[in-house]
């Protein structure tokens, strides 16, 4: 059984734009970005399109905060959509908006639909450094949906300095380590192999903002270029959204494709995917050698390919990400984890990095088919997750029809929350741990998450005259014995035992 063609959706087009001018003042505002990367999409269509766009998604923007940014854009490309919507912040939605995209065009709801999305962080910095007023469309006084949910910066996390992304991400990196029974070296080195793969692909991007591959040696190896972030992760292993660039993805029915002339090997089929979530707050987690969310939608991906696929693109914002979805895949330490360059090396505005792995994806499949690849996005602190099953061969309607909404599997593997003991005072082990670094390349504050004797988690502050027991490369410090006191601020410290 087939969808009939004209509910079978499609990827037809994909467009993407790389803004380098030396003057900041040249640069292009997001708006225009995206406008360019939209009719580019239409373009790599073979164009007529752009005025049938019933829908239009707009990744979330940071760089330049506008307000009524979808309607702003429609305007710029003259064009009515009946919907028009801009998205919430997240690395996942751009999957997520073309997985819904798909869903109304099988539903009837669309015809041909576009998800778009720009930055141009790069232009913005350096306009700042130099003192230059942007020639922009005036940024909103009260901008659309804000940048970071309230419930991802807590108090307590803000007290501690433990509130960033690469502060978090490293809760997961250090406790894998010991989870898979590795040595923190052995740990590095997979991730400076698996990353060096990663820029060879972004070596290879025309679209790719870096083009530089490096070996394993050069991504791990602190120096100048290459300071240490936030333990283990040096600059390299840091996601770069310090760009000027924009991507579109258009999307329309296979009957629609044809009827336009479109030849086969250029049109992508969405086979479907499926979404799941962890708890905002990060203490409020079962533990963090996996993520019960990221399972849950890679394993309805596996059920959509049974087979396999061909090739990922697994969200590679920080190495942690894709080392534990490749495990949950079952995929071998060296397969590639990206066909667009990871978010290090190719680089990507905040939420667009799987907009720009969706087009390097399309582009892979017309060049190389084959029956079903994977796009798996992640956005928050491993908070939200999506993953997307795409491929050259029609999809089976029982694939898009699956509940897209996983959270309930995710829900039900996952293991009680430790209650938070933030007055606990006496012994404890190491659960996980965060170090950063100050901009002198040494350590700026470190706090550990532990568990009581009792089995209670808690939130302690390193002290820095003990760091080095973190920083062992030889042995991990998970389940290490130390010592909780209260300081004067109410906040734990932790001594080593």
């Amino acid at each position: 059984m087939t969808l009939p063609a004209d509910r079978t959706p499609v990827i037809i087009g994909v467009g993407e734009v790389l803004d380098r001018p030396a003057d900041p003042a040249a640069a292009l505002e997001p708006l225009a970005l995206m406008a360019a990367a939209v009719r580019a999409a239409d373009a790599d269509a073979g164009g007529g399109f752009l005025d049938r766009i019933d829908s239009l998604d707009v990744i979330n923007l940071v760089s330049w905060r506008y307000d009524r940014v979808a309607q702003r854009l429609a305007e710029r490309l003259g064009i009515m959509p009946p919907r028009a919507v801009y998205g919430l912040v997240g690395g996942e939605t751009p999957t997520t908006k073309i997985h819904e995209a798909a869903l109304r065009i099988m539903n009837g709801n669309s015809v041909v639909a576009v998800v778009t999305g720009a930055e141009a962080q790069n232009a913005v910095a350096k306009a700042k450094a130099a003192g230059i007023m942007l020639p922009w469309t005036p940024p909103a006084k009260t901008p659309e949906n804000p940048i970071i949910p309230a419930e991802h910066v807590t108090e307590l996390g803000m007290k501690h300095g433990i509130f960033q992304p690469i502060h978090i991400y490293p809760l997961y990196e250090n406790a894998t380590v010991a989870a898979w029974g590795l040595t923190p070296a052995e740990a590095l080195a997979e991730s400076g192999a698996a990353y060096a793969r990663i820029s060879a692909a972004a070596a290879a991007n025309p679209h790719a903002w870096g083009r530089t591959a490096f070996s394993a040696q050069e991504i791990t190896t602190v120096c100048d270029d290459n300071r240490m972030i936030c333990w283990p992760y040096t600059k390299r292993m840091v996601a770069n959204n310090n760009v000027n660039a924009g991507a579109a993805v258009l999307m329309t029915t296979l009957a629609a494709a044809r009827a336009a002339g479109l030849a086969e090997d250029r049109i992508i089929h969405v086979h479907g995917g499926a979404s799941a979530g962890e708890h905002m707050d990060f203490l409020k987690r079962d533990q963090y050698v996996h993520s019960c969310a990221q399972d849950a939608v890679l394993g309805q991906a596996m059920r959509i390919a049974p087979n396999g696929f061909d090739r990922v693109e697994l969200y590679s914002c920080f190495p942690t990400v894709p080392k534990m979805a490749r495990r949950t895949l079952g995929l071998g330490a060296d397969v590639p984890l990206s066909v667009t360059g990871g978010l290090s090396f190719a680089g990507a505005g905040l939420n667009c990095y799987m907009l720009h792995s969706a087009c390097a994806m399309v582009r892979s499949l017309r060049e190389r088919p084959a029956d079903q690849a994977l796009l798996y996005g992640q956005g928050g602190y491993v908070t939200k997750h999506h993953a997307l099953v795409i491929g050259c061969r029609a999809a089976e309607p029982a694939w898009l029809m699956l509940n897209r909404d996983v959270q309930d599997v995710a829900e039900d593997a996952r293991g009680d929350v430790p209650r938070l003991d933030g007055a606990h005072e006496g012994a404890a082990v190491v659960e996980t741990y965060s170090i950063v670094f100050g901009r002198d390349g040494q350590p700026s504050h470190g706090s550990v998450v532990g568990r009581s004797p009792a089995g209670d988690r808690l939130f302690a502050r390193m002290h820095l005259a003990e760091v080095g027991a973190f920083l062992n490369l030889a042995a991990s410090p998970i389940g290490a014995a130390g010592h909780v006191t209260l300081a004067e601020d109410g906040l734990q410290q932790w001594r080593v035992a």
